[in-house]
Order: C-alpha cells, then structure tokens, then sequence
C-alpha cells in the first residue's frame, strides 16, 4: 500500500532528480526517472535498487531487501529500504538516490 502523502513527500524529497515520477504498481509504487525505475515503494516506505556497486553500503547499514511471498515461498528483490539517517540528510538522500538510478540505468543495459 502507497499512501498519496508518503507518494508526494518521495516526489519532494528526490525533486532534483529531476523528473521523477511514481507509477502504482501492486499497491506500492515504482519510483522512475528518465525512463527508468530507481526506486519503489511500499507500505509507505521507500527502497532504492542495489546491485554489486552499491549493495554493501546498505547492509553495513543494516538494511534490508524488499521481500515478497507467493504461494508460500518468499523472495527477495535488489531493492533495499533506504535508512531513516539517509533519508533525512539532503546530501546523502541525493547521493544514494544517484547511486540507485545509476544502478538501475546498469541493469537496464545488461539487458
């Protein structure tokens, strides 16, 4: 679930970005600019897609991946939830959102 206030305050936090958009997706929201899915969110908390350039940052912060369960089994996604001391540092935030996109724009291409 996406509430529409967190959906506007992830709008304004990640602003310069540039033209960030938000698109529902399975109840949550996928998180995109210029084209491409950087982040999602989900019960109202935002992950940022990881891969091996930016994954350990998140686990020595003791984040977690986004995880789902079907038909009794969970998964793991290569998005992880953002820390609260990140999203609440300007520069860090825009740091690791550029780092996220910048991942992201890497998966797409491995395509």
């Amino acid at each position: 679930m996406m509430t529409p206030g967190f959906s506007a305050y992830v709008s304004d936090i990640l602003g310069d970005l540039g033209d960030v958009s938000i698109r529902p997706m399975f109840g949550g929201g996928g998180v995109y600019s210029g084209g491409v899915m950087f982040a999602l969110i989900a019960d109202d908390c935002l992950y940022f897609k990881v891969d091996d350039a930016n994954k350990a940052c998140y686990e020595q912060a003791g984040a977690n991946p986004f995880t789902y369960s079907r038909k009794g089994k969970t998964y793991a996604m290569s998005y992880y939830l953002v820390p609260e001391d990140i999203l609440e540092d300007d520069d860090l935030r825009m740091e690791w959102a550029r780092q996220a996109w910048d991942a992201a724009r890497r998966g797409k291409n491995s395509t």
